[in-house]
């Protein structure tokens, strides 16, 4: 009866104060919140449940402006030099996709997070900033500008770095960066982040991803650590054009995917044709639980939230462990005509 009438008096609360849209997770929040003050939580644990709340709020509302927006986040490290050819490599990557539409994302330090800003400029750079007691806030080309948030956690940070991007370009870098990549390609080979194309950019001739990549070949794989198909996650590059493009041609014909009951929702800028569907169900049916690839109609649930409803779909039920499979799914549709 007691935790009723708290139900009770939190989401009249929210009515009151809160309660513009999805009520029931404010209200779940607040909950959660009086929960951890009834607890034996000691002060810290509060300060950090509350300072990683607060500052989700303050990221969240900076990205909002930009939703429509292609973000592309680039990483890497923040002591690399300005007369280091890194530093101009990762400028003309992000200038080149800046020129294509595409905002930058960065950590907005130093190094190759400036040298990203520079490439896309002011108007085009978004900044997340970790605060460190040896690194200034925040880079000059962003600092003071409304497209700029510090934040105190590294987790509620990479949470921001990741969460509305749509490509992910890795420049080499430390142990942050090392960290950031690897987070990244967990997340998307756990189906915990959405399938991005995921470019690590090296210097011609400069193989430090290249290394890398032969060490998860070598190493990862043979034990089972990893499946082959993951391997499909990521591509080495040392162009300029070859990262560009296999950002922009992961868009060519696919847009973005939606899970809807027992379903996977793939929506595609146009149809594919008979011979490529068929292609689809002969290649990749191991990925289906049961049946094949089929084409749909916009669920009930997209229809309620408007979900991109001018897109082609497919729907398939999928077998969920195996998520480099799916970008090779992405892949064959992405040569469809």
């Amino acid at each position: 009866m007691v935790e009723k009438n708290l139900e009770q008096a939190v989401a009249d609360l929210v009515n009151e104060f809160g309660g513009k849209h999805d009520s029931d997770y404010v209200t779940h929040m607040i909950i959660t919140a009086l929960g951890l003050g009834t607890d034996s939580t000691s002060t810290l644990d509060l300060k950090i449940a509350s300072s990683a709340l607060k500052e989700m709020r303050e990221a969240f509302a900076m990205f909002d402006p930009y939703a429509n927006r292609k973000k592309v986040t680039i990483f890497g490290s923040a002591r690399t030099k300005k007369d280091d050819p890194l530093y101009l490599h990762t400028q003309n990557v992000a200038a080149e996709l800046a020129a294509q539409g595409w905002m930058v994302v960065t950590g907005a330090g130093p190094g190759i997070m400036e040298a990203g800003m520079v490439g896309a400029g002011r108007d085009q750079s978004i900044g997340v900033s970790i605060r460190l007691p040896f690194e200034a806030s925040a880079n000059p080309i962003i600092a003071g500008d409304g497209k700029f948030v510090e934040m105190r956690y590294f987790f509620t940070r990479k949470l921001m770095l990741m969460k509305d991007s749509q490509a992910f370009i890795c420049m080499p870098g430390g142990f942050g960066t090392l960290d950031e990549t690897f987070e990244l390609l967990t997340l998307m080979q756990t189906g915990r982040g959405a399938i991005a194309p995921t470019v690590l950019l090296d210097l011609p001739g400069d193989h430090f991803w290249r290394t890398m990549d032969e060490f998860i070949q070598a190493q990862l794989l043979p034990r089972g650590l990893i499946s082959a198909s993951d391997l499909s996650l990521y591509r080495v590059c040392e162009t300029i054009g070859d990262a560009v493009k296999e950002i922009i041609d992961f868009y060519k014909v696919f847009h973005s995917i939606r899970f809807v009951g027992k379903y996977l929702i793939i929506r595609m800028n146009h149809q594919i044709n008979d011979s490529d569907l068929e292609a689809l169900n002969t290649e990749f049916r191991y990925l289906c639980k049961q049946g094949g690839f089929e084409v749909c109609e916009p669920t009930s649930q997209e229809i309620q939230s408007a979900d991109n409803l001018d897109k082609a779909r497919l729907r398939f039920e999928f077998v969920r462990n195996d998520l480099g499979g799916l970008r090779d799914v992405i892949n064959r549709i992405n040569q469809a005509g």
